[in-house]
């Protein structure tokens, strides 16, 4: 694989995820390594396609279902969540990242993330009323923000 010596040093870094992986018989590639890097160092959330974009530009010999397999196995295992933002796309997130939630205004696509406390009351209703135990890791709310009102 041409360049993949100089890619996977500076991935060590995800040396947690790497024990992880290799601990439950997965072999660690370049390629896992390189998708790891981006959605590690993503400012936030970041699509299948935003993932593949980063890495060909170093990379071009990378294969887009490579970066859909790996994301895939990587959120089956609980390395990643995914939430759907509301425009049409998935986008992935370190699960090593603390909870958190979004509200997503369906009419300018604005972002505000939302406290957890703010979940707690929903959660404990849920559990009292309906002896349900919800798992709000990570969602989005869909609605409308103060401007689009």
């Amino acid at each position: 694989m041409a360049g993949s010596d100089k890619i996977v040093p500076n991935m060590v870094q995800n040396k947690d995820i790497v024990a992880h992986l290799s601990q439950r018989g997965y072999r660690i590639t370049p390629q896992r390594l390189m998708i790891l890097n981006a959605i590690n160092g993503a400012r936030g959330h970041i699509s299948a396609e935003e993932i593949y974009e980063s890495i060909c530009q170093n990379y071009p010999g990378l294969n887009i279902s490579t970066v859909y397999r790996t994301l895939e196995l990587l959120k089956e295992i609980g390395l990643v969540t995914e939430t759907d933002m509301g425009d049409g796309r998935v986008r992935f997130h370190s699960a090593g990242h603390e909870h958190h939630h979004h509200l997503v205004c369906s009419v300018c696509g604005r972002v505000i993330d939302l406290d957890e406390e703010m979940l707690t009351p929903l959660t404990t209703t849920l559990k009292e009323k309906y002896g349900f135990c919800a798992d709000l890791q990570h969602m989005a709310i869909f609605g409308r923000c103060k401007s689009c009102g």
